[in-house]
């Protein structure tokens, strides 16, 4: 084999490799996870659609707990836990231990975030309708 052709060997076998490992940004992601906001600790699938209740548990999270728990209760790393966790299922997070956290606060027991002051401003009724919302986002994503 002469050089020249040995050169060309070397030059299309070096583009060829250089193409096989280029990313393609053409294929979709075949995930079964959604991806992750920046900051989130989990993904978080959605539920197609949310009861009354749920849309208005949605709208008092997002006022009142999302700038700590994340967007759909995702957590944020060095913030606050994900609410979609099976730390918070209900047989071990009963509803009523959101709501007491929401009064009271809560000493950091299960993650090292620090503790949790209470929140000023909701009632019973309010965290009720965050619980129902975060419950709906846990049994969508497998938390029973």
């Amino acid at each position: 084999m002469n050089k020249l052709a040995l050169l060309l060997a070397g030059i299309a076998l070096a583009a060829g490799t250089w193409y096989l490992m280029q990313p393609k940004s053409d294929q979709t992601s075949i995930s079964a996870e959604p991806p992750l906001a920046t900051g989130a600790m989990v993904a978080v699938s959605l539920p197609a659609k949310f009861t009354e209740q749920e849309q208005i548990g949605n709208r008092a999270y997002d006022a009142v707990c999302a700038a700590c728990h994340g967007a759909n209760a995702q957590g944020q790393e060095g913030v606050a836990p994900p609410l979609v966790h099976r730390i918070y299922e209900p047989n071990h997070h009963g509803d009523m231990a959101f709501v007491l956290a929401a009064q009271n606060g809560v000493q950091a027991h299960h993650w090292k975030f620090g503790n949790m002051p209470p929140v000023e401003g909701v009632t019973k009724a309010d965290v009720l309708n965050i619980v129902a919302y975060v419950r709906a986002l846990q049994r969508e994503n497998g938390i029973n």
